[in-house]
């Protein structure tokens, strides 16, 4: 995470604006880096696993795919947007034959 995003992020949040995160990935390294001391410079890997009941401290919504059953991808945007909400996406999903994984349709989750 470079210095100058951090800073960006940091402003955000002080003028009461939301982080928006595009992807899983940018989920996992933001709150990563939140839970290892604050928005900072940062490089480097984690093993950071969201699942409940992680209270996300950064992100505030969520632009990601429509992810495969039963993988962790799935429980990171259940733990954020709620089980019921996330079943009731993907019923509508599926009856719309919205295409998931990596080239599928993605949803914007507020």
């Amino acid at each position: 995470l470079p210095q100058e995003t951090a800073e960006k992020l940091l402003a955000t949040r002080e003028r009461g604006g939301r982080v928006v995160s595009v992807g899983t990935t940018s989920t996992r390294t933001l709150e990563a880096v939140a839970s290892a001391g604050g928005l900072r410079k940062w490089e480097g890997e984690t093993d950071i696993f969201i699942r409940p009941p992680y209270e996300f401290q950064v992100v505030d919504v969520l632009l990601t795919n429509f992810h495969l059953p039963k993988s962790t991808l799935l429980v990171l945007l259940s733990t954020f947007a709620g089980r019921e909400l996330v079943l009731k996406a993907y019923a509508e999903a599926v009856k719309e034959k919205y295409r998931f994984f990596s080239y599928g349709d993605a949803m914007l989750v507020l």
